[in-house]
């Protein structure tokens, strides 16, 4: 088989399995395990899979820089940025996360709202200046301007002093098996540091993030309350994640 058809058919077993496990596939086209391994690490720097132990996921297309990441699949962000902003109860706290879909919440918290807001993102700070009732926190720290989120050090000294009833939180990938997952290590840090101090945490997932993973891990499936997303609930991955206990929440 030449490389362009192991190419086609890599992709495809991405698309219809969702995972490739590289002694299967070595063994299906008779092959080595290295020249799987070799056409993974190809993908992988196309940014089309993501490599893991054993083979290879589907790469998350949220792992964009900032600007670019706001036209993609604007839609079902406003679907899950609504039903997460219904979780804000009036005189609530909420830490919110940054990111485009955390943007999309800000914007969905009803003017009029008396609520806390914490976050490291000056942006969504920056959204909820027009807010009048609303408390306003923004965490400290070094920019990372690809999600234009505090993160490092400080940022999750600061977390570490904070507590607030819920928690909404963005991942860039949600996998049965790769778990909840983001780009950077040092932002994935600062997601658990968030987490931890809510009583609730939610993760927020557009579809196109169903079924893909990033490099790092946020957080076991444990350490979450639900997770609320766009897809449709009899989407195969969905399924997977209830036979392991995630509660899914999904937005009309």
């Amino acid at each position: 088989m030449l490389a362009a058809e192991r190419r086609d058919h890599l992709l495809g077993l991405l698309a219809r399995e969702g995972k490739i496990v590289a002694k299967d596939v070595a063994a299906e086209l008779g092959i080595s395990e290295d020249s799987v391994r070799r056409d993974l690490r190809d993908l992988a720097a196309e940014g089309l899979c993501q490599r893991v132990y054993g083979g290879a996921l589907p790469a998350s297309p949220a792992v964009v820089d900032y600007d670019a990441r706001q036209a993609v699949a604007p839609d079902g962000k406003r679907k899950v940025a609504a039903a997460a902003a219904g979780l804000v109860r009036p005189g609530g706290s909420v830490i919110l996360d940054g990111g485009t879909t955390a943007l999309a919440v800000a914007r969905a918290l009803p003017k009029d709202l008396g609520c806390t807001v914490i976050t490291h993102s000056p942006t969504i700070a920056t959204a909820l200046i027009d807010h009048p009732r609303a408390e306003l926190f923004l965490l400290g720290g070094r920019v990372f301007k690809h999600s234009a989120v505090t993160c490092g050090a400080a940022a999750v000294e600061a977390a570490q002093n904070i507590s607030a009833d819920l928690c909404l939180l963005g991942v860039t990938g949600v996998h049965p098996e790769a778990g909840l997952t983001t780009g950077d290590a040092e932002e994935a840090a600062m997601k658990r540091a968030l987490a931890a101090r809510a009583a609730d945490t939610y993760i927020l997932a557009s579809r196109e993030k169903i079924g893909t993973a990033s490099p790092y891990r946020v957080l076991s499936w444990e350490k979450i309350t639900g997770l609320i997303t766009d897809t449709d609930p009899h989407d195969t991955v969905v399924e997977r994640l209830r036979t392991l206990g995630v509660e899914v929440f999904v937005a009309n």
